[in-house]
């Protein structure tokens, strides 16, 4: 473990996280976690534990937290994407050369439904996109 300790942690939630204030300064020199607020990032609602209040230093932490949990969340959405752009032509490989008639049939149906209802919405967005664009 490195000497120098981050002064919050963000303990990750499924919509945000809970913040502690990290403390090493106390005579035992263990390390403390104080728990000083909820974040939901969904909503942005910071929500200070018990009756604490949070200071313009915790809330700035908070906010910079927040704004870069954001931005990651937003690039593994579209990383996943891009996955799954790939996966559809290994499908796509695996369907032509190696999938056996039974396999097929256990799998066929479904990934029609899938793909059906994925094509409908990306050219129903694309259209929206492009009538915007003409519109402007």
């Amino acid at each position: 473990m490195s000497a120098e300790l981050p002064e919050y942690y963000f303990r990750v939630r499924e919509n945000g996280a809970l913040v502690f204030r990290v403390d090493t300064e106390n005579r035992q020199r263990r390390i403390e976690m104080d728990p000083i607020a909820v974040v939901n990032i969904r909503n942005g609602e910071v929500k200070p534990q018990g009756d604490r209040i949070l200071s313009q230093e915790d809330l700035a932490r908070i906010e910079n937290w927040m704004a870069d949990r954001t931005a990651l969340l937003a690039q593994r959405d579209i990383d996943d994407i891009h996955r799954a752009v790939d996966y559809l032509n290994i499908t796509t490989q695996w369907v032509q050369s190696k999938a056996s008639d039974d396999q097929l049939e256990d799998v066929t149906d479904a990934l029609l439904m899938a793909m059906h209802d994925l094509r409908s919405v990306l050219v129903r967005k694309k259209a929206d996109r492009l009538m915007g664009k003409s519109k402007g």
